[in-house]
């Protein structure tokens, strides 16, 4: 399946000076980050000692920094933007993400703000139906979701304490500290010396590159996104629309009451050249669909410009032997920056949240326990997380490759014959199972944290 999308503008915050130093807008809490008093990288410049400092201020790294805060262990999350980076459309969010975001403490706050979609309904290009599904049919848990990006990272980041984001904080420079900590240098001098460095930024991840792991590998397909918006009220029904095409697929779900989020992926040898001209985005959109049913058409049409994302789709298979762990003394890496994915299946985002609980509650463990079980916790994660994203990450390749055939024979087969006769969504939503409990602060976690940042 591939319902998973990538993803008012919110103050602004900007250096005043090299050291951190950050004015802001009292507009919303998560915009506050107080003076730390950072010396810039100059010789005998005094370095910043953080116990945990979160790379990215994504999805990952705020789930991750909310799950800690819950269990009592504070974070300093370093964002390279000049807010959140809300751009981007909607993302599907099956059981398993809800269950992660339960756990950490938004599920209820972001339930009523949308749809809960019902089933899936599987057409042709020509809008023929071909095979339709209820969720609960399957199984009477499931729970579906697309979650405005934006409207999800807004949330989380309200639920850390005032001083927890620094923004237009850039990431320079990662080296290994005599007292085998982690140093990072920013590019405006900044130098934080941190006990624990968690990596969540991103596809292109700066950290999971020092860690040794090779760039994220383009699958063939690219992907355009958007929102269609309907202020009048969409007149869709809760559910999943998915058409499919020769080397081309698209699709469409409520995301609300006034807006629709919907895809086009479709093959190409490249990637392409980046273009940021939102007029040409739209067009190229338009163009690929504009003999679709019109139902598809008219969802593009409505949908803003500046609002379009076209990404081409990568992923990283995590070879054992070959490719890193995800730890690396007290550096760590979380969702997208470890393990990409394509949005086959759904799971990228709703892996990374489960990643971001599992990880905080192994490391407020290792606070309990004392600072010497970081390595062994971070190891522990990282053997328990491969087990769950490499085998989902392969799966979601070999998904959107059997979906993106060209060749017109073998899809005359998968359109009468394979997902009329053959496709059964239980072998679908088998991934979507994970269950955590509600995330409390260990005690011991918290006054150990209180103890090392006592006097800071």
């Amino acid at each position: 399946m591939a319902a998973g999308g990538l993803p008012g503008p919110l103050p602004v915050l900007r250096p005043q000076s090299p050291p951190l130093l950050r004015s802001a807008r009292p507009l919303l809490r998560y915009t506050r980050r107080k003076a730390p008093s950072i010396a810039a990288s100059s010789p005998g410049g005094e370095v910043r000692k953080e116990d945990v400092v979160v790379v990215g201020a994504g999805i990952a790294g705020l789930a991750t920094a909310v799950s800690l805060s819950r269990l009592g262990v504070r974070s300093l999350v370093l964002e390279q933007g000049d807010s959140l980076r809300t751009g981007g459309t909607s993302l599907t969010l099956f059981k398993n993400g809800w269950r992660a975001l339960d756990a950490i403490g938004v599920g209820d706050e972001l339930r009523p703000q949308f749809l809960e979609i019902q089933g899936l309904a599987l057409r042709s290009d020509e809008g023929r139906l071909l095979r339709s599904f209820l969720f609960k049919d399957v199984d009477a848990s499931q729970e579906v979701r697309a979650v405005e990006r934006r409207v999800l990272l807004e949330t989380l980041a309200s639920q850390l304490p005032n001083d927890t984001i620094c923004f237009s904080s850039r990431l320079k420079a990662i080296s290994r500290g005599r007292t085998n900590q982690t140093l990072l240098e920013l590019e405006d001098g900044t130098q934080l010396l941190a006990k624990i460095v968690i990596g969540c930024d991103g596809v292109h991840s700066p950290v999971a590159k020092w860690m040794g792991f090779s760039n994220p590998n383009y699958v063939g397909h690219c992907a355009f996104r958007g929102l269609g918006l309907y202020p009048e009220g969409q007149p869709f029904e809760p559910e999943v629309n998915y058409l499919y095409g020769r080397g081309l697929r698209a699709g469409y779900v409520p995301v609300s009451s006034t807006k629709v989020y919907w895809f086009i992926c479709f093959n190409s040898p490249s990637p392409g050249p980046r273009t940021d001209n939102p007029s040409a985005l739209k067009k190229e959109a338009q163009e690929l669909v504009e003999k679709w049913p019109s139902e598809l058409v008219n969802i593009i049409n409505r949908t803003p410009e500046n609002s379009i994302i076209r990404t081409p789709l990568v992923d990283r298979w995590l070879w054992p032997l070959v490719t890193p762990r995800a730890s690396d003394g007290g550096v760590v890496v979380v969702g997208d920056a470890w393990h990409p994915m394509t949005p086959n299946l759904g799971q990228g985002a709703c892996c990374a949240l489960e990643d971001s609980v599992i990880l905080a509650r192994k490391l407020a463990s290792a606070f309990t326990n004392g600072l010497g079980h970081v390595d062994e916790v971070l190891n522990d994660y990282s053997r328990e997380r491969w087990g769950r994203v490499f085998p989902l990450t392969i799966r979601a390749n070999l998904v959107g490759s059997l979906l993106q055939w060209d060749n017109p024979a073998v899809c005359a087969v998968r359109d009468n014959i394979v997902i009329p006769k053959l496709v059964q969504l239980g072998p679908l939503l088998e991934h979507t199972q994970f269950d955590s409990e509600f995330l409390r602060p260990f005690s011991a976690a918290r006054a150990l944290f209180d103890v090392n940042t006592r006097g800071k």
